[in-house]
Order: C-alpha cells, then sequence, then structure tokens
C-alpha cells in the first residue's frame, strides 16, 4: 500500500539499506506518523467537519430539495473517507480505483454539479481550518485529483 516501503522491502532480498536510502526510508516512517495524525484528526471531527458545511449549504442552496443536499453530503463524506484512506496509504491509485469512477457518474446528474462544486469548495476551507500545515500539505494532492476528476466531468457534461 505504501510504494516506497514496498520498494525499500523488495531491496532486502538483494542487500541491507544503504545510508542514503535509510535516510529516505527514515523520512517515509516519519512522513507515515504524520499521515496518522492527520487521518485521526479527519476521523474524530468527522462532524466538526461536516455539519458547518451542512449549514452553509442549506443557506447557499435554499431551494434545493433536502434530498438532493443530503445526498451531496453524503457523496462527500465518503469522498473525504476515500481520500482520507489514500493519503494514509500514500496511494492515488487505491483513490482512483475506489472512488473517481463511482463520482464521475454522481456528478454527471445536472441537479448535482453545481451543488457538488460548492461543497468541494466548502470543504477545502473547512480542512484548511482543522488541518495542521502538514495535514493540509498531505491531503492536497488527494483533493487536487477530485477537483480535476470533477472539472473534466463537468466539462465532458
Amino acid at each position: 500500500m505504501y510504494p516506497e516501503l514496498e520498494t525499500f522491502a523488495r531491496l532486502a532480498e538483494e542487500r541491507f539499506l544503504k545510508p542514503d536510502e535509510l535516510d529516505l526510508f527514515k523520512r517515509h516512517a516519519a512522513s507515515m506518523a504524520h499521515r496518522i495524525d492527520t487521518y485521526e484528526t479527519l476521523r474524530d471531527r468527522e462532524i466538526e467537519i461536516f455539519q458547518p458545511i451542512a449549514d452553509q449549504l442549506l443557506q447557499a442552496f435554499p431551494a434545493q430539495q433536502q434530498e438532493i443536499l443530503e445526498q451531496a453530503l453524503s457523496h462527500w463524506l465518503l469522498i473525504l473517507r476515500y481520500s482520507a484512506m489514500a493519503m494514509l496509504s500514500n496511494s492515488s491509485d487505491l483513490l482512483q480505483q475506489q472512488l473517481v469512477y463511482w463520482f464521475r457518474g454522481l456528478v454527471q446528474l445536472p441537479t448535482m454539479q453545481d451543488v457538488e462544486r460548492k461543497l468541494y469548495h466548502l470543504l477545502q476551507s473547512r480542512l484548511q481550518e482543522i488541518l495542521s500545515p502538514e495535514g493540509q500539505q498531505l491531503m492536497q494532492p488527494f483533493m487536487q485529483q477530485i477537483e480535476s476528476t470533477l472539472l473534466q466531468v463537468q466539462v465532458a457534461a
């Protein structure tokens, strides 16, 4: 799951790690500690992250059916969970496999596009408030992966 560590493990069949490789391994191990902290923050503060988003979403789309807003919130709750797992395992492929294809079909619904885009921006803002700078840096590539997928869908739709 953690591609860089898998590479080091394969080297064990041939030899011990060289000093520069061991230093790189140490950096990856330190990164893993930050990833675990970030994952735990997201897990433990899930309600704190999404309640203000739900409130702002209701204000931004007062005429929208509540069912649509609830569905969008449900999507983004899953998106955050999948993104957090991808961040934890340092695998954008995991996010791609588990989420992106599923998400594309949902966002293509015309009634969902504006709500989903707003939700993305609200979530980005909340993550900046909730996560440490290191946590934000770890999550950003996965959030950008979601955004680029969302934008591709909207252009294609």
